[in-house]
């Protein structure tokens, strides 16, 4: 057995390059490659879609510097924390690569996290890097099925493979948060639990984001870069009363450019999937011009419900396994023209998956009951109801009108 033979499962860390991911140079036999054997793979579950590598969480390592071809070969050890320094390459990673190449550190050009592999015997997955910071590197997973690496991932035999499928998908891996994709064809996914009050959004929303954080929701971690949001915005709502197949609502919600923010969903009872369309940059006023636009723009039937203020906390986390991101949001919303009036939720819902592999949706809608479960454990432990529903801002709006009609159409 050699060192290079795979064992049990295993994962490294690849350095090298940034232009086997740009594009900006083909890949080369003379080029430099570091292998970073890990202690252990980051994920538990595998395959993994996501992997978040960060540098203190790395010890002492070795580096195992080479050429693609193999002529040249170093080894090496380095803290594991200084590979990186302010996203330059370290000391030890250069010399590494100087000891390969015979380049000096100036003429090395850029160096970067490229891959992180996983796998056994059998064969390992690729994940390529998508997001690269001072602290960490994120990676998502490319190869669709496991690749056979003969003696070992060291012996790069995958590598030429994993540059060419990254640069298939080079406009959604190398582009500033472009690597979602949306299932489920436009509809909104969303389980909705109403609250009675008074409720204390901000701490319930505090509180579940600790756990979550902290590892409380098996197989999730939070969204990378983009765990917690706060939101407050007015909410313009009408009701679509026809015709029949336009049944649901159309919302004009303020933006801070001054335009609006069009929100439309379709469906004639509360469900837990409902069509959903967004369009932004809307040249609008509230002078009648709600009015105009939507029997002249959508050509639709609607009454004008109240306006109301929603205040909303959200806590955004993605499954590592699938790449699925999921949000849970706690709002207080309250009538404009009196802020007595109010609804307080919960809300769970299914927002985009970062995978660059085809996304799974049943997996979505599993993982969704899972993390449902887990929710309603949450609120049954802070005296809240856990009744999983789908009752909506319409509904409550319909509700309010009914039992006092000379709100309808109240705006401020």
């Amino acid at each position: 057995m050699t060192d290079n033979t795979l064992t049990a499962r295993r994962a490294w860390l690849v350095l090298g390059g940034l232009h086997l991911l740009n594009g900006t140079a083909p890949l080369r036999g003379s080029d430099p490659v570091v292998l970073v054997p890990l202690a252990r793979p980051v994920e538990t579950d595998w395959p993994s879609n996501t992997i978040v590598v960060g540098w203190n969480d790395l010890d002492g390592v070795e580096l195992k510097a080479r050429t693609v071809d193999g002529s040249r070969r170093h080894s090496a050890l380095a803290d594991g924390a200084a590979l990186f320094p302010g996203m330059q390459p370290g000391g030890a990673l250069r010399a590494a690569v100087t000891a390969v190449t015979g380049l000096p550190p100036g003429e090395q050009g850029p160096l970067v996290p490229l891959f992180y592999v996983s796998g056994d015997a059998a064969g390992v997955h690729v994940h390529s890097q998508v997001r690269f910071l001072a602290e960490d590197a994120c990676f998502i997973r490319v190869t669709p099925e496991p690749v056979a690496v003969g003696a070992g991932p060291e012996e790069l035999t995958w590598l030429a493979g994993a540059v060419e499928a990254h640069a298939e998908q080079f406009l959604f891996l190398n582009n500033h948060q472009r690597y979602y994709r949306k299932c489920f064809g436009g509809n909104e996914l969303e389980y909705k639990y109403t609250l009675a009050p008074p409720v204390d959004s901000w701490g319930l929303t505090l509180e579940l984001y600790r756990r979550v954080r902290g590892g409380e929701l098996p197989g999730h971690a939070m969204e990378y870069r983009d765990e917690f949001q706060a939101w407050d915005y007015l909410n313009h709502l009408f009701e679509v009363t026809g015709p029949e197949a336009e049944r649901g609502y159309v919302s004009f919600i303020p933006t801070t450019d001054g335009k609006h923010l069009v929100k439309r969903k379709w469906y004639a009872e509360d469900t837990f999937n409902r069509r959903e369309t967004h369009t932004y940059g809307v040249q609008v006023e509230d002078d009648g011009g709600f009015e105009r636009y939507v029997e002249e723009e959508l050509k639709v039937q609607a009454v004008r419900m109240p306006s109301f203020r929603r205040v909303r906390y959200d806590i955004n986390f993605e499954s590592v396994r699938t790449g699925h991101v999921y949000g849970i949001f706690f709002d207080h919303c309250s009538l404009v023209a009196d802020r007595d009036v109010v609804l307080n939720q919960c809300e769970l819902e299914y927002l985009r998956s970062r995978t660059a592999v085809e996304p799974d949706e049943a997996a979505a809608l599993a993982e969704m009951e899972e993390i449902a479960s887990w929710l309603e454990g949450f609120l049954r432990e802070h005296g809240q109801d856990a009744t999983r529903g789908y009752y909506s801002k319409r509904t409550f709006l319909k509700d309010v009108v009914a039992a006092r009609p000379s709100l309808s159409g109240a705006v401020s």
